[in-house]
């Protein structure tokens, strides 16, 4: 099914009726923007998946969208044939920024970020096993199930097997969550 809307406040009565896979949400949008509508969505416990297509790759608006609950994150100025590959991996549960966005996390995370070895400490990582705290290392630093499988020597269902009960233990919707939660908790920083 394919269905459009002219605001926010349409955009989550589309999802809520007819429940799509995917859900390409703009963030300027009349009535409610796409990142209150997003985390509407979200907060429903809808199983869409939102991915921001927009043309405003700025700090406040990519931070906003994935906090939100965004799955990914992608500009207007994209090609089209990787707005498709950003809508299939979008689908299939993978997390997808745009190179600017990418930048404006990374900024972000310069910008105060120490890692803690107390950050395992937090109550949101208590059940958490050994071999998950690698898997949730190896997410933040953007690898892939196949990497991950591939530098733990597991399977790659192993590896998705792991980041799904990770993402239900710290009630994360997506990837793109883990990877916010292991910065803002100082797990990893850039270029470690």
């Amino acid at each position: 099914m394919v269905g459009e809307a002219s605001n926010g406040r349409e955009v989550i009565a589309i999802v809520a009726a007819s429940a799509p896979d995917v859900v390409l949400m703009d963030i300027r949008m009349p009535e409610l923007d796409g990142i209150a509508a997003t985390e509407q969505i979200c907060a429903s416990g809808s199983a869409s998946r939102i991915l921001i297509l927009t043309t405003f790759e700025e700090d406040e608006f990519v931070m906003a969208a994935l906090r939100s609950g965004a799955s990914g994150f992608i500009g207007k100025g994209a090609e089209p044939d990787a707005i498709v590959r950003a809508v299939r991996a979008t689908h299939l549960g993978e997390s997808l920024l745009s190179p600017a966005a990418t930048r404006v996390l990374i900024t972000r995370s310069l910008e105060g970020h120490e890692p803690r070895s107390a950050a395992w400490d937090d109550p949101r990582l208590q059940q958490v096993t050994l071999r998950e705290r690698e898997v949730l290392l190896l997410v933040a630093a953007g690898r892939s199930n196949q990497e991950i499988a591939a530098t733990l020597v597991i399977s790659p269902h192993t590896a998705k097997t792991h980041v799904n009960r990770i993402m239900s233990k710290v009630h994360a919707r997506d990837r793109a969550q883990l990877v916010i939660l292991a910065y803002e908790l100082g797990l990893v920083a850039p270029g470690v």
